[in-house]
């Protein structure tokens, strides 16, 4: 049986064309999907943004207002002290009187009010800052998943570029692994589930 030698080259052109073509399709399809992702992506990332920035202005409001409550605590501490103070150069005053002296009753009764006021007052500000603490952390939670959400689709976006640079389909799949971790850390932190990588986030802080 003879061979045409142009029938082989015929074939293997038709052959080469249709593989360029199937390569043109996959390429073409790779990209798109790639546009699709990033396109979601992005808008998920800015969704995390908008909230991550809110949540980092109640870390600061509350972080604001455990400083000043500490600091009415230290303040009524020292008001304390000082009227503490005060009854006992009071009280030392009224016992080397000659004579009975209404008027040290009165004052030492009216800073032992004072006393009394200020430890209530104490107490309820030392509260308050601890509040604020606890406000603090349980919103630093939320920003932590943000930061790791924000971290794992940035290096999704870049592994996209790559993939869409060398057309490479595996390159899609293993971007799936950051990109799914990302966007279930920031719908975690949208939703406000208890979901905190501890290990992974003390490694990156």
């Amino acid at each position: 049986m003879e061979i045409d030698p142009q029938e082989v080259v015929a074939t293997a052109q038709e052959a080469a064309e249709q593989q360029a073509a199937t390569t043109a399709r996959s390429a073409r399809r790779l990209n798109a999907t790639v546009a699709i992702t990033v396109a979601l992506l992005a808008t998920f990332m800015a969704l995390c943004k908008v909230k991550d920035d809110n949540i980092v202005q109640a870390m600061q409001q509350a972080q604001a207002d455990k400083i000043d409550h500490w600091a009415y605590y230290q303040a009524r501490t020292l008001r304390q002290e000082v009227a503490e103070s005060t009854v006992v150069q009071l009280e030392l005053a009224r016992s080397n009187a000659n004579r009975p002296t209404p008027g040290y009753d009165e004052a030492i009764a009216k800073y032992r009010a004072l006393i009394t006021d200020q430890a209530d007052k104490k107490a309820a500000v030392r509260q308050q800052a601890e509040q604020d603490q606890k406000t603090y952390d349980a919103l630093n939670y939320r920003d932590d998943q943000f930061d790791l959400a924000d971290a794992a689709l940035a290096i999704a976006v870049a592994m996209l570029a790559v993939t869409a640079l060398t057309g490479l389909w595996p390159l899609y799949w293993a971007t799936l692994v950051p990109m799914l971790f990302g966007v279930l850390m920031g719908t975690a932190g949208l939703a406000g589930w208890a979901l905190h990588p501890d290990s992974l986030i003390r490694l990156l802080t």
